[in-house]
């Protein structure tokens, strides 16, 4: 049996795993109980992602932060829809 570190894994990792997970739950393949432990394990998973974005956002807002105003620039090739659309 293979035991699962306690470690927290880094976003990259967590998020190849989620990806599986959901892969292999949308095969249908899985027992009733086997299926509730992988929904059990993607939400770990998610919670560790939203976590290691919510850290990464914080360590960006301080880079940012010049003269104690935190100033956020869009990024140059920003494509997100305008308010007139």
């Amino acid at each position: 049996m293979v035991k699962r570190s306690k470690k927290t894994p880094d976003f990259e990792t967590a998020l190849a795993e989620l990806e599986s997970l959901v892969e292999q739950m949308e095969q249908g393949d899985l027992s009733l109980d086997e299926s509730l432990k992988q929904f059990e394990r993607g939400i770990q998973l998610t919670r560790a992602c939203q976590t290691a974005l919510k850290d990464a956002e914080q360590k960006v807002q301080i880079l940012l932060e010049k003269d104690g105003q935190t100033r956020l620039e869009p990024f140059p090739d920003d494509t997100r829809p305008s308010d007139a659309d």
